[in-house]
């Protein structure tokens, strides 16, 4: 385990938290249509606040559909997010059911797009990861707190 990782994070009460306040700020994004929870405001982003989107993805298991909000980079016509949870040991549970089901869909503000998600390859990765952290310097650190090697997914446009 990296040294520099806050002790506060192996809680078991972190993935609780985070789901609610995921929560929470999916109900405010919707209701607004973006105009409050559409930005981060946290961390790096307090400064700088960093556009966010909503990602839905089906469960790979259960089915059921779920909401999360994530800081996205535009890169072209794509959208790149990364799984990166805060830096917990484990991918989010996102990360597996868009592997499971890539074609999803994202809102940004009122407007709802179809993506297809691919996992960023090494080379895309390592090119993109620069832009990423200058858009928000805490994937720096979240990367430093954990062993797995954060993904990067790229979502590209597709037809409904």
């Amino acid at each position: 385990m990296p040294s520099s990782r806050p002790k506060q994070l192996d809680s078991p009460l972190v993935p609780k938290f985070i789901k609610a306040m995921s929560e929470i700020n999916v109900w405010l994004y919707r209701r607004t249509g973006g105009r409050v929870g559409g930005k981060w405001r946290v961390g790096a982003g307090f400064r700088n606040p960093v556009p966010t989107l909503l990602l839905e993805h089906r469960g790979r298991k259960s089915g059921k559909e779920f909401t999360v909000p994530l800081l996205f980079l535009r890169d072209g016509d794509d959208l790149v997010v990364v799984a990166s949870q805060g830096g917990l040991a484990k991918n989010p549970q996102w990360y597996h059911n868009l592997l499971a089901r890539p074609d999803t869909t994202v809102q940004i503000g009122r407007e709802s797009l179809p993506v297809h998600a691919r996992l960023a390859g090494d080379a895309e990765r390592e090119q993109l990861w620069p832009k990423l952290v200058e858009l928000y310097a805490d994937f720096d650190t979240y990367q430093s707190w954990t062993e797995r090697r954060i993904p990067v997914f790229i979502l590209e446009p597709r037809t409904p």
